[in-house]
């Protein structure tokens, strides 16, 4: 009986690595540097642009940092702009944001739509788990349209109304380059710049696109704030973060094998959690490397049908670049004649060309000069496909 009841609490046991969502603190390997750093931009009332790949961890870590924040000194607005598609989709998404941040009592939220919104047109519902949520609709009469200008006054209204300090995280920033015009760059530079108490936190996934909002001199946004990077974890981290998590489970991984893991990952934490929840879920007691090329494998079979329609729907040029970006150290440069040479893409141009048309669909990105395919598992599935 004792040892069917430990073979049972063994089966149930959860797997210790978490992958995609958003990740809470005890899930996070190291970032406490980045953690203080944030934390300190925000309490400064900094502006500060982040920009690293999709699925590192951004947003886990801003949600984090604004967890932190002191409730009865903050008010604290967070923004997903992804959805976002025009000027109107943003007024709307802005003020729910800065509505539910100021209160959760439905009463209060629409009073304060009111007061700071008095264009827009709030409604309350609630939600699967009963917690109410605010929309708004907007006038098509010209008269009495939302301004954007008023709009974006309400961080400092809300300051000196509550007096409290403000915070305004825009997650996703880049979508707003899909917008018809740049109105809503100018206008946000303008406010940043009237409202100095304001803390302003702008974050992105496609790190080219930031870059250029914010390092273009012909841009609104042209250094109206400081820059922040956030790049893979190093491997130091990881070995000390899975080795504890396989071992609190009566398994057994040593550092270098957790090496292994960061190598096919590049310490990228989404790739790196995954890859090592997968093993995790395979092994008994102890990691063999042999253990660690089946995880490789799983996680390949599970994805195999995805990257074929990526690769089946991209041209002939593009597939070449893919293979050689995938194939070649970090560092390559893939305009040189060698690299061209070697993947048969005749020419520069015809490279830049594919290389314009991959960073679009967001298949690659630039860092430093150099390419990197964005998908840590798509690199290893090109790799063995043209083993």
């Amino acid at each position: 009986m004792v040892l069917r009841r430990m073979r049972y609490a063994y089966c149930v046991m959860r797997n210790p690595f978490h992958y995609g969502g958003i990740v809470g603190a005890d899930s996070f390997c190291n970032r406490e540097k980045e953690l203080t750093d944030l934390l300190r931009a925000m309490e400064n009332g900094d502006n500060l642009f982040i920009y690293a790949e999709r699925r590192i961890g951004k947003t886990s870590l801003i949600k984090r940092a604004l967890g932190q924040l002191p409730k009865d000194l903050y008010i604290a607005a967070y923004i997903d702009l992804w959805s976002t598609d025009n000027e109107e989709s943003f007024i709307a998404a802005y003020a729910r944001s800065l509505t539910e941040a100021y209160s959760t009592v439905p009463q209060k939220m629409l009073e304060f739509a009111g007061q700071f919104f008095s264009r827009l047109v709030p409604s309350i519902t609630l939600d699967d788990v009963g917690k109410p949520q605010v929309t708004f609709g907007m006038s098509r009469d010209v008269a009495t349209k939302p301004n954007l200008e008023d709009v974006l006054k309400a961080p400092i209204r809300m300051k000196q109304t509550t007096k409290k300090n403000v915070v305004i995280v825009f997650d996703e920033f880049q979508q707003i380059l899909e917008y018809e015009s740049d109105l809503v760059e100018r206008c946000l530079r303008s406010s940043m710049q009237m409202q100095e108490d304001v803390g302003y936190i702008f974050s992105g996934s496609r790190q080219h696109l930031i870059k250029k909002m914010v390092l273009d001199k012909s841009r609104p946004l042209y250094r109206a704030g400081g820059h922040y990077p956030l790049g893979a974890i190093s491997s130091t981290y990881w070995i000390s973060f899975v080795k504890s998590r396989f071992e609190a489970s009566g398994r057994v991984i040593s550092s270098d094998q957790v090496l292994k893991i960061c190598q096919y990952t590049q310490g990228h934490p989404f790739y790196t959690q995954h890859l090592a929840h997968a093993l995790w879920e395979i092994t008994e007691e102890s990691v063999t490397d042999e253990l660690i090329i089946q995880a490789v494998d799983l996680v390949l079979e599970r994805e195999d049908y995805a990257f074929s329609a990526i690769w089946d729907s991209l041209p002939l040029n593009q597939r070449r670049l893919l293979e050689g970006i995938a194939r070649e150290p970090s560092d390559t440069q893939p305009y040189a004649a060698h690299f061209l040479d070697r993947y048969d893409l005749r020419t520069a141009s015809t490279a830049q060309r594919a290389a314009k048309a991959l960073l679009e669909r967001d298949l690659i990105d630039r860092e430093s000069g150099f390419f990197h395919i964005t998908d840590r598992f798509f690199r290893l599935w090109i790799i063995r496909q043209h083993q």
